[in-house]
């Protein structure tokens, strides 16, 4: 009798762990990201949106999110809207600082129904995170990017208020979920005030005792790059369309002479054969992505004095796969 009671008490203690096995898994949750689309800018931006949406609709992800620099409000809006929007499923926003040479923060926030200038939402087992880097900070008082106003000073550019930092400590407090995070300006590099911002992650994940917030995804350098800081793994998304080079780019070797009169962007910047973007995959165990490898058009970088970056920014025409794990 004893001997089958206890059999019993096996019995359902195997059948209870391997339930618990079950409610412990992770959903796999999957998105598209595609970051400085510029797209009224170059002759071929339209396109470039089309790609985006069509490689997001036959992957079947989740939903969709750029990380700024997008589109203007302007006669040449609608179709750049209605391509966007032949995504179906969810799309997100960040504001980006390009995003704001026209308008005020509320007034792109709204155009685009953003929830916010800085938000979250919650997809299966991940929480993400977008955060808003476009504020100029003047010693005295932090002065949110709107019309231009930027054109300032580097260092006193690309700063998250402690409004929104407050915000986000209380945000990632509340949630058990894995944390993702976006912003157009990169946390690690850019943002003046990113090792402020870093504090509160890493400090977050010390709280909590796991790899809480794992990533955190930016544009704005229209670069491609990967480096892990404090376990935090922080991964830098090319521009969908072309590098700006500062210097002249002798587009007139590729672009016909109407095409540069009505493009000056293309002047100093080299734009890429095809739209680059990401697909990311996210499971219990870590993510990856699957990027894209383009080519500069003519002529070449090397053809025009530079090099392999410019700055600390690697200059490169693709965005490369990355595959990180959860390691906690």
């Amino acid at each position: 009798m004893k001997k089958n009671v206890l059999c019993s008490i096996c019995i359902l203690f195997i059948g209870l762990s391997l339930f618990s096995c079950v409610e412990k898994k992770v959903e796999p949750v999957r998105f598209a990201i595609v970051s400085d689309l510029h797209a009224p800018d170059i002759p071929d931006g339209l396109q470039r949106i089309e790609t985006v949406v069509e490689a997001a609709n036959r992957e079947k992800v989740d939903f969709l999110i750029q990380l700024g620099d997008f589109i203007r409000f302007d006669s040449t809006d609608t179709p750049y809207r209605e391509v966007w929007d032949g995504y179906k499923g969810e799309k997100y926003h960040v504001l980006g600082n390009h995003d704001l040479d026209k308008y005020t923060k509320e007034e792109y926030v709204a155009h685009l129904n953003m929830p916010g200038r800085y938000y979250s939402f919650d997809k299966g087992d991940f929480h993400f995170i977008v955060l808003d880097g476009n504020n100029v900070f003047n010693g005295k008082e932090y002065i949110p990017y709107g019309r231009a106003n930027y054109y300032v000073d580097a260092k006193m550019r690309a700063f998250m208020d402690p409004e929104q930092m407050e915000w986000l400590k209380k945000d990632l407090a509340a949630t058990d979920k894995r944390c993702i995070l976006f912003s157009h300006q990169s946390i690690d590099t850019f943002m003046n005030n990113g090792s402020e911002v870093r504090k509160i992650l890493e400090d977050e994940n010390k709280r909590c005792g796991f790899k809480k917030v794992a990533l955190a995804f930016s544009g704005h350098n229209h670069s491609n790059y990967t480096k892990v800081i404090n376990g935090i793994t922080y991964i830098q998304i090319n521009s969908a369309s072309y590098v700006w080079i500062e210097q002249p780019s002798m587009t007139e070797k590729h672009y016909p002479k109407e095409i540069n009169d009505r493009y000056s962007l293309l002047s100093r910047s080299i734009t890429y054969d095809k739209a680059l973007y990401g697909i990311v995959t996210l499971t219990g165990e870590g993510m990856e992505m699957k990027g894209t490898k383009g080519n500069f058009m003519p002529p070449m970088p090397q053809e025009i004095g530079l090099g392999d970056s410019i700055d600390v920014f690697p200059l490169v025409s693709s965005i490369e796969d990355v595959k990180v794990k959860f390691e906690d």
